[in-house]
């Protein structure tokens, strides 16, 4: 929402927004661009009388904002619709769906067409180091979106990418997620369905070629062109050293790419992003020296700081799986350095306990964890269990401070995951630690 308000704003409306927690980097991103943000959902906004009142999913009914548009009759949309009918009519879009990977992906896509000079518009859910914004309206063509599976908003229960309509359409993965809203993974893979029959036969479907869940999905039905990563017969990547990979499309040689990015999650985001913008036109040796100058995303796998020889990790990981992949990227970036890995499980599905048991297996490679446990509806302590004494659980935020504290030594690497802000864990981990004399690294 808060990208839909960017882009609403560079395309000349005045714009406002209201939510009951903004945090940085949105926070700030929104304030730089002059839009107005309201803390909480007063009915006395009413008065702003706005042409439309643009409406994230977040709002349900009972909302006392929204009860007072309801009863006044205001005109009010979705943000998937607006952004459809305001910004991508006309525009050839590009999407990036799946369940992990999108943000990355995304950004990865929108930075290989700017540097084509394609000057696209884009509406990421993160902000790509590479642009310092989450959206831009963009004065080409194209236009690149992430693709949510999420549900649009409390009055229309599609997922937002059915409203995008895109000519080239990503599929990195489909897992099952969001349990809030989803019953298992077959209901998940029909919202994919029902997204691969809106692209057209002219356009192109990029795909993981090595995710049943995606092929279960085309054989509901494609009439669109397919591409394929991540298999010999398509687009796919051998290291040559470190982080440097020769890339090739069904066995033919396409040039090196050199990544600053670590994890074989992040090669095949790469991968992905090179075969859409392929189709878009894009030479794959251009794609290549693009991502060569590609920097990440904030909240991915981004160094917050070092003190006391301590190095602080931020990362959106809130799935087991995201959680595994993340973990085994820093561990092929710091070698045997101890990595203490910090968690929240925050998520609607982590909250709701339906991957419980998949949480430690994921957790099993970092030397030590630490996760907050306030407001869930299981025992973490419990599905914890099976890493032993590595594990702390702590209800109090400032008690799993302490305890992270009490055991980081010089030479560390603490990751923290949530995909909120954490009570502000990271700098309070960082002013913690340079307030304290650096200890002798453990030998």
């Amino acid at each position: 929402m808060g990208g839909v308000a960017a882009i609403a704003k560079s395309a000349g409306y005045r714009v406002t927004g209201c939510d009951l927690n903004v945090y940085p980097p949105m926070s700030t991103q929104l304030e730089s661009q002059g839009i107005e943000l309201v803390s909480g959902y007063g009915a006395e906004q009413i008065a702003l009388k706005p042409d439309v009142w643009v409406v994230g999913n977040v709002v349900s009914r009972g909302n006392p904002l929204m009860e007072a548009i309801l009863d006044r009759g205001d005109r009010y949309v979705s943000g998937p619709q607006w952004l459809a009918e305001n910004a991508l009519h006309g525009r050839r879009v590009l999407a990036v769906a799946g369940t992990h990977g999108k943000t990355t992906t995304a950004s990865m896509l929108a930075w290989i067409l700017e540097e084509a000079r394609f000057a696209p518009g884009f509406l990421i859910g993160g902000v790509p180091l590479n642009f310092g914004a989450s959206a831009c309206l963009g004065r080409g063509e194209h236009f690149v979106i992430e693709a949510d599976e999420y549900d649009t908003a409390f009055f229309d229960k599609r997922s937002k990418m059915i409203h995008y309509r895109p000519v080239v359409a990503i599929l990195n993965n489909i897992e099952f997620d969001h349990a809030d809203i989803f019953a298992d993974l077959a209901s998940i893979e029909t919202q994919f369905h029902h997204f691969v029959r809106t692209l057209p036969g002219n356009g192109k479907l990029v795909i993981n070629g090595a995710d049943p869940a995606i092929e279960r999905v085309l054989a509901r039905g494609c009439w669109t062109p397919v591409d394929r990563f991540a298999v010999s017969k398509g687009w796919n990547a051998m290291r040559i050293e470190g982080q440097r990979y020769e890339v090739l499309r069904n066995g033919e040689r396409q040039g090196t790419l050199s990544l600053k990015l670590q994890g074989e999650h992040n090669l095949q985001n790469a991968l992905a992003a090179i075969a859409a913008a392929a189709s878009a036109g894009v030479a794959a040796g251009d794609a290549l020296d693009a991502l060569a100058r590609f920097k990440g995303v904030r909240r991915r796998m981004e160094l917050r700081g070092n003190a006391g020889g301590v190095a602080i990790w931020d990362d959106f990981a809130h799935h087991p799986t995201a959680i595994a992949t993340t973990i085994a990227g820093l561990r092929e970036q710091v070698g045997a350095a101890r990595i203490l890995a910090v968690l929240e499980p925050r998520s609607n599905t982590m909250r709701s306990g339906v991957m419980k048991d998949r949480l430690a297996p994921s957790l099993q490679d970092a030397d030590r964890v630490f996760c907050y446990g306030a407001n869930l509806g299981w025992d973490a302590g419990a599905a914890l269990a099976p890493l032993g004494s590595r594990v702390r659980v702590e209800d109090d935020l400032q008690k799993l401070v302490d305890a992270v504290l009490g055991e980081a030594k010089s030479g560390d690497q603490v990751l923290v995951m949530s995909n909120g802000g954490f009570g502000g864990i990271h700098e309070m981990l960082l002013r913690a630690l340079s307030a304290r004399r650096a200890p002798a690294a453990r030998t």
